[in-house]
């Protein structure tokens, strides 16, 4: 960091008395070029006539000119949202729109969404979905439903599931985990000491530990996945055990970005977290035994450099069972094909 930017930096957080005060200016790496480009145009028109939603517009992602404005839309990075957009919680950081009694399920969205992804064009699709706790189920057999109809259409489409918790209920996260997904994603979205103030008061750590532990239990080939937000307050050693808790049940990824206030009505932020900062945690997230670790300023849960590598290593797996099977069935080796 320059000088001038660390001076500027230091002004924003702390007043001429040493006063701590609201965060009024990003720092250069937060900026981000305003989207546009014929990529960028084409990708929203045909959401657009495909009639999908997307968390990349709906949660203002600062990503959003990156992952859409590759080559071509095959190269791009979009996060489908099921079950419409409106969310049934108030998490103080997020800018999508909350109701306790959203619109009803489209019961044709899984056929819908299957049928539109299937002729993008696409070798990775994220899907995700606001809350929705005023569902029996929490939306879970329509999760469900959808990966299994984008399977069926589309067979070679590798599916991420970004999913919430379904309060806790962990039959309905095994539903969704043996969906025939093949990433199955929760965010504990901060560490545990913040998750009070940070997170909507039905969202525990502890529940969101549950849930990733659920998912991998039900499938243990499953990669699991989950993001945590800098810049909210937390410290090194809640940010270490918040780590420690996450490969305690089997965490194969996770990703770290700043925590950036959508509007004044959410939680300011503290910290504006420097990129040397998010490359020591990525080092140290990957000593703990990650499988694969994002972090940086800008970096998101669905961020398409860490979906292109999960992507390459759910292709090298199924290769690897492929080439297994084929020898075993030659009768030339006999390996367990569950450690590849």
């Amino acid at each position: 960091m320059k000088p001038s930017e660390a001076y500027a930096l230091k002004t924003a957080l702390v007043g001429p008395k040493g006063k701590k005060k609201e965060i009024t200016r990003l720092p250069s790496w937060l900026k981000t070029p305003i989207p546009d480009g014929s990529s960028y145009k084409k990708i929203k028109n045909d959401l657009r006539g495909l009639n999908l939603h997307t968390v990349c517009e709906e949660a203002r992602c600062p990503n959003i000119s990156d992952c859409w404005g590759g080559s071509s839309k095959a190269a791009a990075t979009a996060t489908i949202m099921l079950m419409g957009d409106t969310c049934t919680r108030g998490c103080r950081f997020c800018s999508v729109k909350t109701s306790k009694a959203p619109p009803p399920l489209d019961p044709h969205e899984p056929e819908h969404t299957a049928e539109a992804l299937s002729r993008w064009g696409l070798g990775y699709v994220v899907l995700t979905s606001v809350d929705r706790d005023d569902l029996a189920d929490g939306g879970a057999h329509h999760f469900a439903e959808t990966v299994r109809k984008i399977k069926s259409k589309a067979p070679t489409i590798l599916v991420e599931c970004l999913t919430g918790d379904y309060a806790g209920d962990l039959d309905m996260v095994k539903l969704v985990a043996t969906s025939g997904l093949d990433v199955y994603a929760h965010n504990v979205e901060t560490v545990e000491a913040l998750t009070p103030q940070v997170r909507d008061r039905r969202a525990t750590f502890r529940q969101s530990l549950s849930v990733l532990k659920a998912a991998k239990a039900a499938r243990p080939d499953l990669i699991t996945k989950t993001s945590i937000m800098l810049g909210l307050g937390e410290t090194e050693e809640q940010l270490w055990h918040a780590l420690r808790e996450l490969r305690k049940v089997d965490v194969d990824v996770v990703t770290f970005g700043q925590y950036m206030r959508p509007t004044k009505r959410h939680m300011p932020v503290h910290e504006y977290v420097t990129p040397d900062v998010f490359d020591a945690w990525r080092v140290r997230a990957l000593d703990l035994g990650f499988l694969y670790v994002a972090s940086g300023p800008l970096v998101r849960s669905s961020y398409k450099a860490g979906e292109a590598f999960i992507e390459n290593v759910l292709k090298k797996r199924q290769a690897g069972r492929a080439e297994t099977a084929a020898a075993e069935i030659a009768g030339n080796i006999k390996v367990d094909a569950s450690t590849i």
